[in-house]
């Protein structure tokens, strides 16, 4: 009798170890739903306005198309990559854009969260804060930081999504339009279903400065991907054949960036250019000894 609470002990590590591997690989199995060829619908509607500034004007209500393809770049026991594509321009004559990057790592407790005018807070998680999570983590067309933020995959009543609220900057289609706000609180949630998946957003436009925290006005934002073959995405396929051996270059001079454990302050421009402006360049910085003192002169001392 005295050995039946040591089994029924042993008995109840081992099914919850075994659910846990399960539910692990259904998490996974949602993250890499989302890879391959889909139709997109981007939509951003501005909702409510908080701005006392009389002459404060909404942004415009956007819709708009386009043709993505999402690589699988990585896929290792505990992290998952994804590379995001766009297709433009004809069907006979595409273009690719590198687009942006998700990376998703199991029970990651090293974040880079998002402050503002460009720079990112380093923080160290307890193990038992991120039990059982997924961090997400997007970064720009140049593979610097966008934002991270950490939640459980929920799988419930025939639904599989993950939801997670942190800070970020302005978006692309914002940040060149703006500047009466430095800050998007983002609410994401990637819902996988049965035609594809979809990328829900809640966000907050922010004023933050030493002492300031406004929020100026919120943003509903409802991104589709239809699934349709990978066949239709060939030109991204190809692109990434031979565009892949450089990007990894790079990821992996952020990589040893991130490393450094520390708060992180970039340059907006150095010579006057953008970062990516100078990796999109298809002559140059195809090697590390190139790519390196690019990346790490945009890291501020």
């Amino acid at each position: 009798m005295k050995y039946l609470p040591l089994v029924f002990f042993f008995l109840t590590t081992l099914s919850f170890n075994v659910n846990a591997q399960n539910k692990k690989k259904q998490d996974e199995k949602a993250i890499k739903a989302m890879c391959g060829c889909y139709e997109v619908s981007f939509n951003f509607a501005e909702t409510f306005q908080y701005s006392e500034d009389s002459t404060y004007v909404a942004s415009k209500t956007k819709h708009d198309k386009g043709l993505e393809w999402v690589q699988l770049v990585e896929d290792s026991a505990d992290k998952i990559s994804m590379q995001h594509l766009l297709i433009v321009g004809s069907k006979e004559h595409p273009y690719i854009v590198k687009h942006w990057r998700q990376d998703w790592e199991y029970e990651n407790t090293d974040l880079y969260e998002y402050f503002r005018n460009n720079e990112w807070k380093y923080t160290k998680l307890d193990k038992r804060q991120v039990k059982g999570q997924w961090s997400q983590k997007v970064f720009q067309v140049d593979d610097s930081p966008r934002y991270e933020g950490t939640a459980t995959w929920v799988h419930v009543d025939g639904k599989h999504y993950w939801e997670n609220t942190t800070n970020a900057p302005l978006p692309r289609r914002e940040y060149t339009q703006r500047s009466d706000y430095n800050v998007t609180g983002r609410t994401n949630r990637h819902e996988i279903i049965a035609t594809g998946w979809i990328h829900d957003q809640d966000n907050q436009k922010i004023i933050s400065e030493e002492g300031v925290y406004e929020l100026v006005a919120e943003e509903k934002g409802h991104n589709v991907y239809k699934k349709v073959d990978d066949s239709k995405c060939i030109a991204a396929q190809e692109y990434w054949a031979k565009e892949k051996d450089k990007w990894a270059l790079v990821r992996a001079k952020w990589n040893a960036i991130f490393a450094r454990n520390k708060d992180l302050v970039l340059e907006e421009k150095v010579d006057n250019k953008v970062l990516f402006k100078y990796l999109f360049d298809k002559e140059k910085y195809k090697t590390a000894e190139e790519i390196n003192p690019l990346i790490e002169s945009f890291v501020k001392q």
